[in-house]
């Protein structure tokens, strides 16, 4: 999906082509030892529609959706879009927020990697020449737990202006056992909001505590001003109002709320 538009401008001119679509057993979602276990090449379309990732990761299902247009949604996969490290691209903060990591296969061994340490920076993932992602793997989310996938776009399809994949889990008493907040477009790659994560924390989360959240995570968010998307003040803005939307969501859905 991004491949084309790379070479017509000329910033990649590989030798080789492969064609990766016909090796056996990369396309699969199953769920397996409290894991959710993803092949690389399982399409946008196949995350946004299965009944499993709707049920155990909600905030990937609403990712996928947000991604593109059918056509797009239909062809291009998970492994593709994080091998890829577009900042702009919506699944490195989707997967941040669950804390997954991925399984890299090359020709002598294999090694699995924490999806931080994965994304490396713009358009580098950690990726040897030799090496290829095989498998994305998400903790499953224990009861009390809600997730959401917010994105600011210039109209629908578009890469994200900003966007905000948000998870967290909350006690009977309403504290905050676990925080995941990743972003979009606001950096040299997919960041975590680490600041905004450890300002929720152990703490019931209000009105005021998520607000402050929202503030931490603008200060974790490096946009740059682009004549297409607005500046920097402006993204850093939205990387507030749009980690707000996102946890207000999450945190309804983990009391029980409305999808």
């Amino acid at each position: 999906m991004s491949l084309l538009p790379v070479m017509k401008l000329r910033l990649g001119s590989p030798a080789y082509i492969v064609d990766i679509n016909r090796i056996p057993g990369m396309e699969y979602i199953k769920q397996e030892a409290g894991r959710i276990l993803i092949g690389a090449r399982t399409r946008h379309h196949a995350l946004e529609s299965s009944k499993l990732i709707k049920d155990k990761a909600f905030l990937l299902s609403e990712c996928a959706a947000t991604i593109g247009d059918p056509q797009i949604r239909n062809m291009g996969t998970l492994g593709g879009s994080l091998s890829h490290c577009d900042p702009s691209g919506d699944w490195g903060a989707a997967v941040l927020a669950l804390r997954g990591s991925v399984l890299i296969k090359g020709p002598s061994k294999e090694r699995t990697m924490k999806i931080d340490d994965f994304l490396v920076d713009t358009f580098t993932s950690a990726l040897g020449p030799t090496e290829l992602l095989t498998q994305i793997s998400i903790p499953i989310p224990p009861p009390g737990s809600g997730g959401a996938y917010v994105k600011l776009e210039r109209r629908t399809g578009d890469f994200a202006t900003a966007a905000v994949g948000a998870q967290v889990g909350i006690d009977r008493s309403g504290v905050c056992t676990y925080a995941g907040i990743g972003l979009t477009a606001l950096g040299s790659k997919n960041l975590r909001a680490a600041k905004a994560e450890a300002a929720l924390l152990g703490k019931p989360l209000t009105t005021r505590i998520i607000e402050e959240a929202a503030m931490a995570a603008s200060e974790d968010a490096q946009p740059t001003s682009d004549p297409l998307r607005g500046s920097a003040d402006y993204k850093r803005e939205m990387a507030k109002v749009y980690t707000r939307r996102g946890l207000q969501l999450a945190v309804s859905r983990a009391k029980g709320g409305v999808r």
